[in-house]
């Protein structure tokens, strides 16, 4: 059977609510598995498909090993006018994340900024979410987080840092506003275990093993992985030739971000620690929101981002490109085409959602799988 043949498409508001009803049966408070659902699908109808239902098993493996607590208990240690810093106590990192950029946004509306520093959390989903939750309010978004160890340092081979997105986000005059959500490590290990559910080789170029060598087998690498003993090159790839220093200065400098202003978890002890005897998966997020009316009027700002947008697709092409792409293009043109043909599942996710349902009695869900 072919790849595409192992494919089946379901509707977006479907899966959705599936994935709601995952975590209200996992013990989420239901407020809280909505704001989980809606940062996952939003992951899946952008076309990032390593971060929305492919996720949802790991939170549900995690939630039933204990290692994040249902029940998100945020404390607030600072506050300020236009700063704050939270301690997520281990809960769901989408619901820490959502309500950290919402207080940030809402800083902003009254001084012009606002920024957020957590630490004790939990993975998010994709970073974008949050920085287009700043750009629908007419303001700049940033977000960072770090993450357990998968990126070396330049001359190095041992993982040390998370592939710690800085993710950006802008409005713009067009139908989608300018967001750049990715890694500063050429791929993510979502992509990994993507490539590992679809059987296909990863690319030369992108992990290294302990001595350095190459390696493409995804099974392999999420093995050696866990084992410490492959790590995802950072963008520019491994040592000077290709400026791979470049994605590892800004991978530190996200770390900087996300655990030095929260006094928080950074490399190693991502990986875990130990708390009354459970292991605890911790991490640490930075969101900041820049309202734009404080420098311009709203409208200028949008329009002179869209030009430029405009501008930089205008450009003469490379030979036989069809077509040059801004950030966030892709991802609208992904919105609106699989919300008519639904998300694509292969099937291992197809086999992971009859699992969560089987184990959790959703039986009024009838998939076509």
């Amino acid at each position: 059977m072919s790849e595409k043949e192992n494919i089946t498409y379901l509707n977006a508001d479907i899966l959705q609510n599936f994935m709601k009803d995952v975590f209200i049966g996992l013990g989420v408070p239901k407020e809280d598995a909505e704001i989980i659902s809606e940062v996952l699908i939003t992951s899946d109808l952008r076309g990032m498909d390593t971060h929305g239902i492919q996720r949802c098993k790991m939170y549900y493996d995690r939630i039933n090993q204990g290692i994040y607590e249902v029940n998100t208990k945020i404390d607030i240690i600072t506050d300020g006018p236009t700063t704050a810093l939270w301690d997520g106590n281990n809960g769901m990192g989408h619901v820490i994340a959502h309500k950290a950029m919402k207080t940030a946004i809402e800083k902003a509306k009254k001084y012009g900024i606002g920024a957020v520093a957590v630490r004790n959390s939990t993975h998010f989903g994709i970073a974008g979410y949050y920085s287009l939750m700043a750009t629908k309010e007419g303001m700049i978004g940033l977000t960072t987080t770090n993450a357990r160890p998968s990126i070396p340092p330049t001359f190095g081979v041992e993982p040390m840092l998370g592939t710690n997105p800085l993710t950006l986000g802008a409005p713009t005059d067009e139908d989608f506003p300018y967001c750049l959500d990715c890694a500063t490590s050429i791929i993510q290990r979502g992509k990994v275990e993507l490539y590992n559910r679809l059987n296909k080789q990863m690319p030369d170029g992108v992990v290294i093993d302990d001595k350095g060598e190459n390696i493409t087998e995804p099974s392999d690498i999420l093995m050696k992985m866990t084992e410490r003993k492959a790590a995802l090159l950072p963008l520019g790839g491994a040592g000077e030739e290709m400026s791979g220093y470049k994605g590892y200065g800004y991978a530190t400098f996200v770390e900087i971000l996300s655990a030095a202003l929260q006094n928080g978890i950074f490399l190693r002890n991502t990986l875990g620690i130990e708390e009354d005897g459970q292991k605890r998966l911790k991490v640490g997020h930075f969101f900041l929101a820049i309202n734009i009316e404080s420098f311009i009027p709203l409208e200028n700002f949008k329009n002179t981002s869209g030009e430029i947008m405009r501008g930089l697709r205008s450009a003469k092409k490379y030979p036989n490109a069809k077509q040059i792409y801004t950030a966030g293009e892709k991802e609208h043109q992904s919105i609106l085409k699989r919300k008519q043909t639904g998300i694509p599942l292969n099937k291992s996710i197809q086999e992971d959602m009859k699992i969560m349902k089987k184990e959790l009695g959703l039986d009024s869900y009838n998939f076509p799988f």
